[in-house]
């Protein structure tokens, strides 16, 4: 998930990777990769490859929005599914993917995934209508969800506890470039040969990423089937949608996912038109913009060490808020510094969010990640269709309101949440 996705896939098994590390400690003749040893290179630069091939299909077309729009002679709702049809495809199939990785290995589930979405990516410029794109990247979006729900379990099985934070690390840094990397990319092959020349350019950096993946990734060593359970993943999800605190996280997160999906799914429309009129690979680069994100996701620890999580959520709804409202000038350099606010924001907002969701979940945080990772990439769908459907029924204004609607709900959780924890603390004290 550019930093945005690569937060989100961060997050899943993260607990895990900390109980199977204790667990193989025990031994001695502990064979798991480690810096320096045989494989280790090898493993790092493997998943380097998978994170980027990932997020560099899944929104592939996002800053080809509007060259899609003429193309294809739709409208910008209309083409903004090609974007809310990957990330929801990768919503749906997360959980009962990271599922069958328990069965089927999860170096292979990475790599058939892998193969899967990059076949997918050279038929995708191929693609005679709206509606055959739309189908090909829900396909692509589904197949690229077995790549977060079993990177981060094999890291947990297969590198040393010491190793472990450093080679997540490499992953989450080629989930960003991919993210990045696909969106310019794109836009700057389209600007001389088309949208579809551009889809295409990236189809074939995930083919190289692709091959380059199952050529270069070590067998895994300490992967144990386990039997696939639909009742006990059914009874672990439940319990997951049961719990207040999960439902408030996920529901913070799908709301911030909403902010950011509309924004950046809608921004190339409003760049390319007057008064800005700015070229398609000019549109493309502001996805460097991401880069923000990584500097605040980063400073989300710090950030929870002096404010706490709540306080940290109002700063970051506070600074989504802020960039929302000076996107709306008609100043190039005031929206470019909107857009930087808002990217600043949401990425801290999820920072805190999904690193909440692990120490909230007492048991099967595995499925509790993967169900905040669901959460999230629906609201990367729900926020591009409905900002492009805002965008088209009011302009850049509209998008806006819903952008600060979403911000009101964020918002509204976490003042909830204080004064749940402010009950709970007067109740505490009248007891001592």
């Amino acid at each position: 998930m550019p930093p945005a996705d690569t937060g989100a896939s961060s997050v899943i098994v993260r607990s895990g990777a900390s109980v199977l590390s204790s667990l193989h400690s025990s031994h001695s003749d502990d064979t798991r990769l480690d810096p320096g040893g045989p494989g280790y290179r090898r493993m790092s630069f493997a998943l380097f490859a998978a994170g980027v091939a990932t997020f560099a299909l899944l929104y592939s077309t996002q800053a080809l929005l509007p060259a899609i729009s003429a193309g294809l002679g739709v409208t910008a709702d209309q083409a903004s599914w090609t974007v809310s049809a990957a990330t929801g495809g990768l919503a749906l199939a997360v959980v009962p993917l990271s599922a069958l990785s328990e069965r089927f290995g999860r170096r292979t589930m990475m790599t058939v995934s892998l193969c899967v979405a990059a076949c997918v990516a050279l038929l995708v410029p191929l693609a005679p209508s709206l509606g055959w794109l739309v189908a090909l990247r829900a396909v692509q979006g589904a197949a690229l969800a077995g790549v977060p729900a079993s990177a981060m379990a094999y890291l947990a099985e297969e590198v040393r506890p010491k190793a472990l934070v450093g080679a997540i690390g490499l992953f989450v840094a080629g989930n960003s470039i991919g993210g990045m990397t696909g969106r310019i990319l794109a836009g700057w092959v389209a600007q001389a040969w088309g949208w579809r020349a551009g889809l295409a350019a990236v189809g074939a950096l995930a083919v190289v990423c692709a091959l380059t993946f199952r050529v270069m990734i070590p067998r895994a060593r300490h992967f144990r089937p386990a039997a696939v359970s639909p009742r006990s993943l059914a009874r672990t999800v439940g319990g997951h949608l049961s719990d207040p605190l999960l439902r408030r996280l996920y529901a913070i997160g799908a709301l911030f996912m909403t902010v950011f999906g509309a924004v950046y799914t809608v921004i190339g429309y409003r760049l390319a038109e007057a008064p800005f009129s700015l070229p398609q690979g000019v549109v493309g680069s502001i996805f460097l913009i991401y880069l923000v994100g990584t500097a605040s996701s980063a400073a989300a620890g710090k950030l929870v060490g002096r404010l706490g999580r709540r306080g940290a959520l109002y700063l970051a709804v506070g600074t989504t808020t802020l960039g929302l409202l000076l996107s709306l000038t008609s100043s190039l350099l005031a929206v470019l510094a909107g857009l930087v606010l808002i990217t600043a924001g949401f990425f801290a907002g999820h920072a805190v969010a999904s690193s909440s969701v692990s120490r909230a979940a007492k048991t099967g945080r595995a499925q509790a990640s993967a169900l905040y990772q669901t959460a999230y990439y629906l609201g990367s769908s729900v926020g591009g269709t409905l900002g492009a459907m805002a965008f088209g029924a009011a302009g850049w204004d509209g998008t806006v309101v819903l952008g600060l609607l979403a911000m009101v709900g964020a918002a509204s959780i976490t003042l909830y949440a204080t004064r749940r924890a402010l009950v709970e603390r007067r109740r505490t004290a009248v007891r001592a």
